[in-house]
């Protein structure tokens, strides 16, 4: 709206004004993200997730992989969704040596409740997207239940306004070249 209002008011151009360090407004028209793309996040976040850490460190690590599932499930739901979450959790499983299924049906459910929430999530700005990512992690996919059951969920929905505005940058229009 404000940049139709800008060209219409014969002002600078509108793409000057947007920054590439901040996420997209619901007005900005995002370009569709190339495949490529998403799967080379969905690997680093399966790296990520297979990196040793230990002690304190341990316990902040959010699950990479879940994230990146639910930043694309939300943002591409075409590209990502609940059989490409299941098959995903299916590989997590077999490199984190857990119980075969256990990785598969937490992504799954994860995947389920960002598509059925996804209208919504987009609508709000970016630290209420990451209260809801925090609640919508503790339901899907969460570890065993201890004192620590929200720490890495909590952790994941802090770095989702960082997630969110480094995978919307491949994605913004380019901007012709200043004279």
């Amino acid at each position: 709206m404000r940049l139709a209002r800008a060209v219409e008011d014969g002002g600078a151009d509108p793409m000057a004004q947007l920054s590439p360090f901040a996420a997209a407004r619901p007005d900005e028209i995002l370009l569709p993200a190339k495949p490529w793309f998403v799967l080379f996040t969905l690997v680093c976040g399966l790296v990520a997730n297979t990196l040793p850490i230990s002690g304190t460190a341990s316990l902040l690590k959010p699950d990479f992989l879940a994230l990146m599932l639910l930043y694309w499930c939300i943002q591409e739901p075409r590209l990502i969704g609940v059989g490409i979450a299941w098959c995903v959790g299916l590989l997590m499983d077999v490199t984190d040596a857990t119980v075969f299924g256990q990785h598969a049906l937490a992504y799954a459910v994860l995947a389920y409740a960002a598509e059925y929430f996804r209208r919504r999530v987009l609508r709000f700005p970016l630290w209420q997207q990451a209260a809801q990512v925090a609640v919508i992690r503790v339901v899907g996919g969460a570890p065993t239940p201890r004192w620590t059951y929200a720490v890495g969920p909590l952790v994941g929905a802090l770095l989702w306004p960082l997630i969110t505005v480094v995978l919307q940058g491949p994605q913004r229009p380019r901007r012709p070249a200043e004279r």
